[in-house]
């Protein structure tokens, strides 16, 4: 006679854990925005290299920027400042 085995109930399974997607994301603590958001920099000095063409027009080459200043984040919503979350925001830039 054939003797089947007992099956395991998912108790006995390990659980997979799982992140929460809103642990990653930031969140203005104001209006619930987590999609639209602003960086600003105070005082930059942009140099941007052109060259001229033979018909008079010109093309651009290439640009540098150096930031002097400050560096905010803002909601893009209602222009809260998320300061506090610049440092994860540039963690997450890919």
């Amino acid at each position: 006679m054939m003797e089947i085995a007992p099956s395991r109930e998912k108790k006995d399974q390990p659980q997979k854990k799982r992140i929460s997607r809103s642990l990653t994301l930031i969140k203005c603590p104001h209006c619930g925005n987590d999609r639209d958001f602003l960086e600003v920099a105070d005082n930059v000095i942009l140099t941007t290299n052109y060259r001229q063409n033979s018909d008079g027009s010109f093309t651009q080459e290439g640009d540098e920027s150096q930031i002097l200043g400050e560096i905010k984040l803002y909601c893009g919503e209602c222009n809260s400042d998320l300061s506090q979350f610049h440092s994860r925001f540039l963690e997450m830039l890919f």
